[in-house]
């Protein structure tokens, strides 16, 4: 094992519920749109990957705000908008970091395992994750930070992890991926990495048939239940 990869909400930070459907709420109601995602429909819409795409495909299906010609652009503002208060929620201090997260990077930079996020969400939030809940060591330890719109297809597709591997200079297995939700899990698998599932309030009830291990939390002492060797045993236990 030479490297862990990270994706972000729901994995570095259980970001979901309070923290990216607050924001989409409070952009909606900032240009006066009647849109509201309760938490089963923005469970709904966690089906699809990346902010804007969620967007897109409720507006396809429940209709557009009056007034929007170009639909694109649109999407654009609202979603820039939309990061801006997820931004204000992180800053705030608002969501900590999942349980076991600091003490595996810790471990894994003590044993010289390198390390990298690859996420769907946009670009400045991901980093605003990094910087303000792992701190300037943890973050200067990572060798990869990929987010938003750095690939054309998002997860499922293996893209940003395949990626990953050219950024990192490994091979697929080689490294171990920890992901909260089916669509990381199967967009890891394509890549060909291990793949540790760590379930989140929204994605506890999917399929992780394929994940090499599922647990709800990384834990830490005295419940820590993966350290970077147990990480080291996926890969030899294949």
């Amino acid at each position: 094992m030479k490297a862990l990869i990270f994706d972000c909400d729901g994995v570095l930070v259980d970001t979901e519920r309070d923290g990216h459907r607050r924001a989409f709420n409070r952009a909606f109601a900032r240009k006066g749109l009647e849109a509201r995602w309760s938490v089963d429909i923005y469970g709904q819409l966690l089906a699809i990957a990346g902010g804007k795409e969620r967007m897109r495909h409720y507006f396809d299906h429940g209709g557009w705000p009056p007034g929007i010609e170009d639909r694109d652009s649109f999407i654009k503002e609202m979603h820039a908008l939309k990061t801006d208060f997820f931004m204000n929620i992180i800053e705030a201090g608002e969501l900590p970091l999942r349980s076991g997260v600091a003490r595996l990077i810790d471990e894994a930079i003590e044993a010289g395992i390198k390390l990298a996020v690859c996420s769907t969400s946009h670009e400045r939030s991901v980093n605003l994750i990094v910087e303000k809940l792992l701190g300037p060591h943890r973050q200067a330890a990572f060798e990869a930070i990929l987010a938003g719109d750095v690939v054309t297809q998002k997860k499922p597709n293996p893209e940003i992890y395949l990626l990953a591997l050219r950024k990192l200079g490994i091979k697929a297995n080689q490294c171990v991926v920890i992901e909260d939700n089916r669509n990381g899990l199967l967009a890891a698998k394509a890549a060909g990495m291990y793949c540790l599932v760590t379930t989140s309030a929204y994605s506890m009830e999917e399929d992780f048939t394929e994940a090499d291990k599922v647990m709800e939390e990384l834990g830490d002492p005295p419940e820590s239940n993966v350290s970077i060797s147990d990480l080291m045993l996926i890969n030899r236990n294949e």
